[in-house]
């Protein structure tokens, strides 16, 4: 694990021990990659575009009603 000039690699020991950090970071990168695999397999086979269009439009018919009662409750009606 060390280079032929007796320098270790970044992130190893002398000893050939990987760092903490390296360690961390590895580990991190995995489960980031395996919660994003999760999420994009979760789609399934619906038309994506279209899922996500119709979340948009649920959202914002959401928040124009919302807005509406607190306007509503400010003129005290």
């Amino acid at each position: 694990m060390s280079e032929p000039d007796g320098v270790p690699e970044p992130d190893y020991s002398e000893g050939g021990a990987p760092s903490f950090d390296f360690v961390r970071d590895k580990i991190e990168n995995r489960y980031t990659t395996s919660l994003g695999a999760a999420e994009v397999a979760g789609l399934g086979t619906e038309n994506t575009a279209e899922a996500l269009d119709k979340k948009i439009a649920d959202r914002d018919q959401a928040a124009k009603d919302r807005l509406a009662e607190i306007r509503r409750s400010m003129r005290g009606e």
